[in-house]
């Protein structure tokens, strides 16, 4: 097929994809995720009606863990600039949170770096090691991090958490890992608030993080200031912890379990 009238699935199919995959992305465990939406659309109401906008959708998103992404890759079909995707992939990698984003026309490759603040025009794709170790590095990180960084989130109820969802999750348990002991995540109602709060838990207490650095499982407390916001998470978002959850009602309080749930006026003694 001649360049010149090649599309944009082509320069893909036959450019980007087979690089990407030289540098790492598609093998165990890293992940090269193709023509990944990443919202729904936004809700329009106008004249009485509701429609929503197109979907977001980012040509690559590269995982350097399956619940972990490090970068976004903007393509366009070869015919045209490298740098007429370079908006789109600083948007893109905006939105997700993300340090490092890539815009292509299959020969020449654009990279963003948001840690550094560059723009430049590279000979390859950095391969998953290297861009893992450059987010540590500007991150300071503890040395143990990766470990509980990037514990898979649990999807045992067949719910994937929104980008933003994600977003919080994954900020929330680096300021844990740097050792801050205050930290407020706010969220809209109705934005998933729970859910952020579970995966946080469950990647902590499956990778046995702790604040003494011992090889154990921590202790959590889930508070709020009515049965029903404890029971209903308890019941159902928190079952994957098994018997490792407890709620508190007042008098002896169990010392053998891992996640304790109570509301606010409850005495504490654990």
């Amino acid at each position: 097929m001649c360049e010149g009238v090649m599309t944009e699935a082509d320069t893909c199919r036959k450019f980007v994809t087979p690089r990407l995959a030289e540098a790492g992305w598609a093998a165990a465990p890293h992940a090269l995720g193709e023509q990944r939406s990443f919202t729904s659309g936004r809700i329009i109401v106008a004249g009485g009606k509701v429609r929503r906008n197109k979907q977001k959708r980012a040509d690559y998103l590269l995982y350097y863990r399956r619940d972990y992404p490090l970068a976004v890759v903007e393509a366009k079909e070869i015919s045209l600039p490298a740098e007429t995707g370079v908006q789109q992939a600083r948007e893109y990698a905006e939105i997700l949170g993300l340090k490092f984003a890539y815009a292509t026309n299959g020969h020449r490759i654009i990279e963003i770096d948001y840690i550094n603040g560059t723009e430049r025009e590279v000979d390859r794709y950095a391969t998953p090691d290297e861009l893992f170790a450059r987010l540590t590095a500007a991150a300071q990180w503890p040395q143990d991090a990766a470990s509980h960084l990037l514990e898979p989130f649990n999807l045992g109820s067949g719910k994937v958490p929104r980008y933003y969802q994600q977003i919080a999750i994954h900020r929330v348990i680096e300021a844990i890992l740097l050792g801050q002991k205050r930290i407020l995540a706010t969220l809209a109602t109705g934005t998933g608030k729970t859910c952020v709060a579970f995966q946080i838990c469950w990647k902590l207490w499956s990778s046995r993080w702790n604040r003494t650095g011992e090889y154990r499982r921590p202790k959590i407390l889930f508070l709020a200031d009515r049965n029903i916001l404890i029971d209903d998470p308890m019941a159902k978002m928190f079952a994957p912890f098994g018997d490792a959850r407890h709620k508190i009602t007042g008098g002896e309080v169990s010392q053998s379990r891992d996640v304790y749930f109570g509301i606010t006026a409850t005495p504490l003694a654990i």
